[in-house]
């Protein structure tokens, strides 16, 4: 259950919350998220998010176990994966970010964030780019 994610080697820098729905949580990374990003965190059924949508630098730890009874409390049962990390998120402190969800896959490949038509095989558009004639 506690997971302590290894990033592959990289600039991850600039963080963000690629898409969000009831059976997906996509985080994006990057050296510059204007353009495009190379690596996503994709966590599949996610029940609990609490981590700003845009965030800078995370360091992933095993969670601590007070914040694993804490969720554990809140849904009645303890999550089959829970990720913590502390990132700085433009506030004074770091803040604690914590996912509990059925599982987390790392994935690599170059995610435009912007209309491209020649797209090399392993790349990809992000969910809201749309072809400049259905915009």
């Amino acid at each position: 259950m506690d997971v302590s994610i290894e990033l592959p080697q990289g600039s991850w820098w600039d963080w963000d919350v690629v898409s969000c729905n009831a059976g997906e949580l996509r985080l994006g990374a990057g050296l510059d998220l204007a353009y495009h990003h190379g690596l996503e965190l994709v966590f599949q059924d996610p029940v609990l998010v609490q981590c700003p949508t845009a965030f800078q630098d995370p360091v992933f730890r095993v969670p601590r176990p007070d914040e694993v009874l804490a969720v554990t409390r809140q849904f009645g049962e303890e999550p089959q994966l829970l990720v913590v990390f502390e990132a700085d998120a433009g506030g004074a402190e770091p803040v604690t970010s914590l996912i509990a969800a059925g599982s987390v896959e790392v994935v690599q490949g170059t995610v435009f964030r912007y209309w491209r038509g020649d797209l090399e095989p392993g790349q990809r558009l992000a969910p809201w780019v749309r072809p400049p004639d259905q915009q």
